[in-house]
């Protein structure tokens, strides 16, 4: 089992597929490191040399921002909105979509559960006319 940039990728994967396990690497990217390295796409992470692992290895490290990087300039980011006091900060603060989406309707996972609100709803005791 190989071990780039903190993770142990999958030995049993093709090697374009398990450097996918690493967060901040996509697809395009991988495949760009293989091609960069010089390493076929198609062969599976046990059948790799050291030395193979190694130039990638050192490419991820050298070239690419990654895992626990990646996450402490993403929460940088988001801190650095919230203190200039955008509206994209702003709703970050509030626990809101900052995408522009409707919270009208939808937005469940960011709101919480729903709230019975009393008034709403059906009234008792009246016909429809």
């Amino acid at each position: 089992m190989a071990r780039i940039a903190g993770v142990d990728i999958g030995k049993d994967k093709q090697i374009w597929v398990a450097l996918q396990y690493i967060q901040g690497i996509g697809r395009t990217s991988s495949l760009n490191i293989l091609k960069e390295v010089g390493v076929d796409a198609a062969v599976k992470v046990n059948d790799l040399t050291d030395d193979e692992v190694n130039r990638i290895r050192e490419l991820v490290s050298k070239s690419y921002i990654v895992e626990g990087d990646l996450k402490k300039v993403t929460t940088l980011n988001i801190k650095r909105l919230m203190e200039i006091g955008s509206y994209r900060g702003l709703r970050h603060r509030r626990g809101l979509p900052v995408r522009g989406q409707r919270t009208k309707t939808n937005a469940r996972t960011k709101r919480g559960r729903r709230v019975a609100v009393a008034g709403r709803g059906k009234r008792r005791g009246t016909t429809k006319k």
